[in-house]
């Protein structure tokens, strides 16, 4: 079952009775929550419903020097909702962290309706149990998330991004390694195989990004090493992250990283070298055992009695 609310009394109403007739629901349209519910400049904060495009709540913030410091793929079709709800991130995952970090409050409707609020709407906020961060990447298995608080950051004055390419997997990693145990603070520090169209290539090719102002910028750069052609990578992620065939999401240290990219073989990834996330069009890697999973369950069972609501990951 789909629902489509017109509005947060609404989206609990019809959660409430799907929960007393143990109905599942298969997806939520919040196309009708889509409006910024308070932004104060001043404070660097913004509250916005569920249903807002990112990159519309980042057109809005951009008129007033700021931004919410995340990247994802194709945000012109990514809402506030799925940004939380599926933890997304992109390329400066490195330097600004996930949305965990900048998300300060949560408005989420409960499988049986309820109105549930976490956090608050300043920056420092110490009230409470942070229960806000259970709904990040629970894929509305806990609940459907309608509003979110966010702590936002001034656009950087300057932002360059460097590339080069080396023809093996470990020369790549050399200079990858290089700038991991430099004094240097990128942004954006991938590492990928693509060709322009997305596809795997035979060279690899080091991204890095440096942002904020023009000094400290320009000071980096010229302490970049082997990384200063002005990069085109971005067409390339994009075309990845365009294509049909399914991606799988993998995480391992990032002292690991190049171990866990040589078992790939030939097929196209992006790493982020600088978190250990890897995105490729291979055969999943293995993975260890891990208690979590009881976890999740417990967690699932606590929020969602009836399962109504999708499968929490686990």
């Amino acid at each position: 079952m789909t629902l489509q609310p017109a509005s947060l009394a609404d989206l609990s109403r019809l959660l409430a009775d799907c929960h007393a007739a143990k109905r599942p629901i298969t997806s939520v349209d919040l196309a009708a929550l889509a409006a910024v519910r308070e932004y104060t400049p001043e404070d660097m904060t913004v509250t916005v419903e569920g249903g807002m495009n990112l990159a519309e709540l980042q057109g809005q913030l951009a008129a007033r020097g700021q931004w919410l410091p995340i990247d994802p793929p194709h945000a012109d079709r990514v809402t506030i909702r799925q940004l939380l709800s599926e933890n997304l991130s992109g390329p400066r995952r490195c330097g600004f962290g996930t949305i965990r970090e900048h998300l300060i409050g949560l408005e989420a409707v409960l499988a049986d309706g309820r109105v549930t609020h976490s956090g608050g709407k300043v920056v420092k906020n110490v009230a409470g149990y942070d229960l806000l961060k259970l709904f990040v990447g629970a894929r509305d298995g806990l609940g459907i998330i309608s509003a979110a608080t966010f702590k936002l950051r001034p656009l950087p004055e300057q932002e360059v991004v460097l590339s080069a390419q080396f023809k093996s997997l470990s020369a790549a990693w050399v200079a990858v390694q290089a700038m991991l145990d430099s004094p240097l603070t990128p942004v954006i520090l991938d590492l990928h195989n693509l060709a322009a169209d997305g596809s795997a290539s035979d060279a690899f090719t080091a991204r890095l990004g440096f942002a904020g102002t023009r000094e400290e910028v320009e000071w980096q750069r010229g302490r970049a090493g082997d990384l200063q052609s002005p990069s085109a990578a971005p067409d390339c992620e994009q075309a990845f992250w365009s294509a049909d065939a399914p991606v799988h999401t993998e995480s391992v240290l990032p002292s690991k990283l190049d171990e866990a990219l040589s078992t790939l073989g030939s097929v196209p990834f992006i790493a982020r070298a600088a978190n250990g996330i890897i995105h490729h069009r291979g055969v999943p890697l293995p993975r260890s055992a891990s208690s979590a999973g009881a976890l999740a369950q417990r967690l699932k069972d606590t929020f969602d009695p009836h399962h109504i609501l999708p499968a929490a990951p686990l």
